[in-house]
């Protein structure tokens, strides 16, 4: 093998260039003096993470080291570390997250199963003796002990590794405490079931009961002397597991069940227990067109209702919100009259001009929230999200420059992470007051091309675009150029922003010779609710034309675009709009790559699925006509056949290998030639260094063959 850095080879070292750059930021002290925790590794090619230190005026330091805690020995992760790590999409080694107490004195994390502490006054780590292999590991606000997972129970220990026991053990194998399950953690975005009360003495924790879940088995082909791998996978018009709620003291194992209508609102959205107000429960129709906020007395287990929300499509899941103000009031992110607003206490605090992402921090005084321009805006700003204070006066931005920026917050003091088109990773600036007083130095490798990027939107629709084209081309020497679209284009999976990092493997892509054109229509998360909820029902529609009417709206002043060889690759989402394209539009797109594609509706999840198409015993006409196959039968396709390759890990237990499989067999029932590329051992993800290369090469190596390229 040459020792020549590719491109490939380097975007796969370095995990999509993410190594060594910082991330997970906690500020500790209450904020006072600007202490930030954060995890990054020690090179761009480092897969092992550290927890790491930063002070304003002294500087970062080293708070623990995964290879000296382990003693220069390799990680062993559980099975259920790794389907953790799986539903986070978490690709790196070592220090992978960890949680603190109140005032930032104690962080407890895992390695290799085993539980550390780090006194972060002493600057002291010391493993603790526990049961294992443990998982997700939170000390107590007030540090004096840590509950965490191992074997199914959940467990606390002293943080001195005295009086380790059991305060929830399962019943059965099908059971698990204070984990978060597998649908919570891949579609509701809460990766935690169990929440510490604010004086320390209880905990609130999820009890998980899969016995209603079908299972599926995962094998292993490459191995057949391997067993089957088992899993509770709950598809879309099958049973969700079982998830109730509890309060446990910790003195006593004393354990009450908070109760509510599960029946009406089987999915436990979320949780927040904090200082400001009593336990908040969020909790979702099957439907998701009605969500209910609950307070919870964790004495007697009885709830009340706070606020009740309902939407005639579905109700977004928000990072930060609903949540209680320091003054007690419920703070929300709503759609409300067109738009996407903050609102405290009923009263809406933001317009039509921001689309709101997420909260990140409340204060008696304003709200901190990330945003994009709204449908009202009179600017775009394509790409772009930004970072906003916003009172009852209205809202003040951050952030500064074009770029996509978020923050975290803690008292005087603000972590700002900004990424921009100028430079590959993002610039973390430490603010106390406003004012920046330091910076958080990223370590992450500069790639071996830089992204020259053309972001503007397309079509009537104003479809938000990027446009890369080769180094060098001359757009007005009459070359034409073959056209290849680079789309995820589905729910809540924007492509396209404003910074340098997301683009690189489409710049890649043009450097072998393609005008790329990455479209996120509508659905993906710009302007407004309508653009995210115009899908509703028709993924084959919606997000397909939105490609084509992107592609030809530009092609109308772009005259290199040849309109006559066109490609289109993608993965998970992206992979369906890739096939779907490729056999419902071959007058517009000659050749695709699939990568992970969900091919069958009816066996991708129930939260997920159910939330745009509706429940497929309902609404088997909406399931056939999305699907690009139905019960092994290819569904609507148009001629000519057109050269489509497949990719998939034999291993992935998010969009399973029947997807690839029954969409094969259908390919082939039908007379359409294909190429399917298997990925023995792969999941939805791709860490491996030498697959995720040889993927790139391998889907370059078929686009030019497909299109007659030489």
């Amino acid at each position: 093998m040459s020792s020549e850095i590719t491109f490939p080879r380097q975007h796969a070292r370095t995990l999509r260039f993410t190594l060594g750059v910082p991330r997970t930021f906690t500020i500790t002290g209450g904020g006072a003096d600007g202490t930030v925790l954060f995890l990054r590794s020690r090179s761009g090619t480092d897969r092992t993470t550290c927890l790491w230190a930063y002070t304003p005026g002294a500087g970062e330091r080293l708070v623990a080291d995964p290879a000296a805690l382990l003693g220069g020995g390799e990680e062993h992760l559980s099975a259920e570390e790794r389907a953790r790590r799986e539903r986070s999409r978490e690709g790196s080694a070592g220090v992978v997250g960890y949680a603190v107490d109140s005032a930032g004195t104690l962080a407890a994390f895992t390695l290799s199963g085993r539980l550390f502490a780090a006194d972060l006054t002493a600057g002291t780590v010391a493993e603790l003796a526990t049961p294992g292999p443990v998982i997700d590991p939170r000390p107590a606000p007030g540090g004096e002990r840590i509950a965490y997972l191992a074997g199914g129970e959940l467990r606390v220990i002293d943080r001195d590794g005295a009086n380790d026991r059991a305060l929830a053990t399962p019943e059965n194998g099908e059971v698990t405490w204070g984990a978060a399950e597998f649908i919570a953690a891949e579609e509701m975005q809460r990766s935690r079931g169990f929440w510490w009360s604010p004086d320390g003495t209880s905990l609130l924790a999820e009890r998980a009961d899969n016995t209603p879940v079908d299972r599926w088995w995962i094998a292993d082909p490459a191995n057949p002397a391997s067993a089957a791998h088992e899993i509770a996978y709950p598809a879309a018009g099958t049973a969700n597991a079982d998830v109730t709620l509890h309060a446990i003291t910790t003195a006593t194992g004393e354990r009450t069940e908070i109760v509510w209508d599960r029946q009406q609102f089987p999915y436990l959205v979320n949780v927040a227990w904090s200082a400001s107000g009593p336990p908040l429960l969020v909790v979702s129709t099957r439907d998701q067109r009605a969500e209910r906020v609950l307070s919870a007395d964790p004495a007697t287990g009885k709830t009340a209702e706070v606020d009740t929300v309902t939407d005639p499509v579905w109700i977004d899941i928000f990072p930060g919100a609903p949540a209680w103000t320091p003054n007690g009031d419920l703070l929300r992110i709503v759609d409300a009259d067109g738009a996407r607003r903050v609102t405290v206490a009923g009263r809406a605090l933001t317009d039509g001009t921001l689309h709101v992402r997420s909260v990140l921090d409340s204060t008696a005084d304003d709200v901190l929230v990330t945003a994009a321009a709204g449908a009202e805006a009179d600017d775009p700003e394509t790409g772009q999200v930004h970072v906003y204070r916003v009172t009852a006066e209205g809202a003040e931005r951050v952030s500064s420059g074009a770029g996509v920026h978020s923050a975290v917050r803690n008292g005087a003091t603000t972590v700002l992470i900004s990424s921009s088109l100028e430079r590959v990773g993002p610039t973390v600036t430490v603010l106390r007051d406003g004012t920046p007083v330091g910076t958080i130095a990223s370590h992450g490798e500069a790639p071996v091309l830089t992204a020259e990027v053309e972001l503007t939107t397309a079509g009537p629709n104003r479809i938000p675009v990027a446009v890369l084209l080769p180094s060098g081309f001359d757009a007005t020497s009459g070359e034409k150029l073959p056209v290849l679209m680079d789309p995820y284009g589905g729910p809540h999976g924007q492509r396209v922003f404003a910074a340098q990092a997301p683009h690189l493997t489409s710049q890649w892509f043009a450097e072998q010779g393609f005008a790329v054109i990455v479209a996120d229509g509508r659905g993906t998360p710009h302007y407004s609710p309508a653009w995210e909820k115009a899908i509703r029902d028709d993924f084959a529609g919606a997000t397909l034309d939105d490609q084509v009417e992107a592609l030809q709206s530009l092609a109308v002043d772009r005259p290199y675009l040849d309109l006559d060889r066109v490609a289109i690759r993608g993965w998970s989402y992206g992979g369906y709009l890739a096939a779907l394209a490729i056999l419902r539009r071959p007058d517009v797109f000659h050749a695709g790559v699939a990568g992970a594609p969900v091919t069958d509706w009816h066996l991708y999840d129930t939260h997920y699925t159910e939330r745009y198409l509706g429940h497929p015993a309902d609404r088997p006409a909406v399931y056939a006509e999305n699907s690009l196959v139905t019960g092994g039968d290819l569904g609507p396709a148009a001629d000519p056949a057109r050269p489509l390759m497949v990719i998939h890990g034999l291993a992935d237990d998010n969009v399973v290998a029947a997807h690839t499989l029954r969409l094969s067999s259908a390919l082939l029932a039908a007379g359409r030639p294909h190429e399917v590329l298997p990925l023995s051992g792969v999941t939805h993800m791709t860490p491996q260094e030498q697959v995720a290369e040889n993927l790139l090469l391998l889907q370059v190596d078929f686009l030019k063959r497909a299109l007659g390229l030489d």
